[in-house]
């Protein structure tokens, strides 16, 4: 394992980083390590666009035209 110091950390964020520690009962550098981790390494989302690709072919529209039975109001319109 490698080691890793951080300078010139602002106060605030050193006290916030150890108040966030000690609601998780870890220490700050143990903190620390989760939010690296989190930050770095958790899968990338998938943008708009690549979410829209991603959709399989299925047919074409009026392969999913709405029908309307009988008198019923539409209750989507």
């Amino acid at each position: 394992m490698a080691n890793l110091v951080v300078r010139n950390i602002d106060e605030d964020i050193v006290k916030a980083l150890k108040a966030r520690a000690g609601l998780e009962g870890i220490s700050a550098e143990a903190e620390h390590r989760k939010i690296l981790e989190a930050a770095l390494l958790r899968p990338k989302k998938k943008s708009f666009v690549e979410a829209l690709k991603s959709i399989p072919f299925v047919g074409i529209d009026s392969d999913f035209e709405r029908q309307q039975d009988g008198g019923q109001k539409d209750v989507f319109t």
